[in-house]
């Protein structure tokens, strides 16, 4: 008398955990990263022991509270950049990717791999439908896949060749040599992708934009926590003065501690990583042996109504699982 009501509560019971468990998939990271870039750029700016008394306006408290009123204000401009931001142009995306490609070279390249992979399998399988999907796949899913793929080998490279210009920094304005000879001496002796975008750089304090507005625009084409800090130091630096080699003394050290910290946790994550790539791909490997040794035992999932529920189903969970193994497995620095 009450399955049927105990079926439909069932199902909404389900339906509800699984909009849940998506929701925390996807918004994980927004929520847990609030604040942390804030309290990293402290770290670094703050170049005095802390301890000093608050009663005496000394020189070094003064810089203290413009360092602190600059970062203040870099901040909220960061903020109300952020709120209007949206995803980056193809345009950028290629940029990033270190290709020179126009938008139109790109859609050429599209239109060039959809073509052959449609092709490909058409020669393989001699079905249409399956041509027809790897025309989608080759048109729409691969062109972005190789320049997401660019994307982060090229930040992968940023990331560790960094911490070396901003030593080369420290070592020349030391020695005297103002801070436009350093930059310019980063943008013709150090390594790809580093030697570029300062090039970049120099280019653009060359056509009149200042210095620490030029270095804060390196994060618009390397969107890197590491960028972002680089360019806001100099930008405060050349704006509220303070000891520019200290301070970037200071993000050297922090640089190289976030990439050590960087390599032990992906090491420590591996076995993880690991198993969740069992786990996720344990269900197609064992429909497959199924389907070779005994097919029709398994061709009532794809040959029935019911089937194809079952399926839908177990792909809906499976991806949601997938998600939550991805974000216990990922960390963002």
């Amino acid at each position: 008398m009450f399955a049927p009501n105990l079926v439909i509560i069932a199902l909404v019971v389900l339906a509800a955990l699984s909009s849940g468990g998506i929701a925390y998939a996807l918004l994980f990271d927004r929520v847990s990263g609030a604040g942390v870039a804030a309290k990293r750029l402290e770290r670094i700016l703050d170049t005095s022991d802390g301890k000093q008394a608050e009663a005496a306006p000394t020189p070094a408290a003064r810089s203290k509270r413009s360092l602190q009123s600059a970062l203040k204000e870099f901040e909220d401009r960061q903020k109300a950049k952020n709120e209007h931001n949206t995803k980056p142009t193809l345009s950028m995306r290629l940029t990033q990717a270190g290709l020179s490609w126009s938008r139109r070279t790109y859609i050429l390249f599209s239109i060039a791999l959809a073509a052959g992979t449609g092709f490909g399998l058409f020669v393989l399988t001699g079905k249409v439908l399956v041509a027809v999907g790897g025309v989608v796949i080759g048109g729409l899913g691969l062109p972005s896949w190789i320049v997401n793929h660019l994307r982060k080998r090229r930040q992968k490279a940023f990331i560790g060749e960094l911490p070396t210009a901003i030593d080369l920094i420290v070592r020349g304005i030391r020695s005297g040599l103002p801070l436009g000879d350093c930059l310019r001496m980063i943008a013709t002796e150090t390594k790809e992708p580093v030697k570029s975008e300062f090039r970049v750089i120099m280019e653009a304090q060359q056509m009149g934009l200042p210095v620490g507005d030029a270095c804060l625009k390196l994060y618009e084409r390397m969107p890197l926590q590491e960028a972002n800090f680089f360019g806001i130091v100099i930008a405060i630096q050349q704006k509220a003065g303070g000891n520019l080699s200290e301070a970037l003394g200071n993000l050297g050290n922090v640089l190289r501690e976030r990439r050590k910290m960087r390599e032990k946790i992906q090491a420590m994550s591996m076995e993880a990583k690991a198993s969740a790539a069992i786990i996720g791909s344990l269900p197609f490997v064992v429909t497959g042996l199924v389907y070779l040794t005994s097919p029709n035992y398994i061709k009532i999932l794809f040959n029935t109504t019911s089937g194809h529920f079952i399926l839908v189903g177990g792909l809906l969970y499976m991806s949601i699982g997938v998600l939550v193994m991805r974000h216990m497995i990922n960390f963002d620095f």
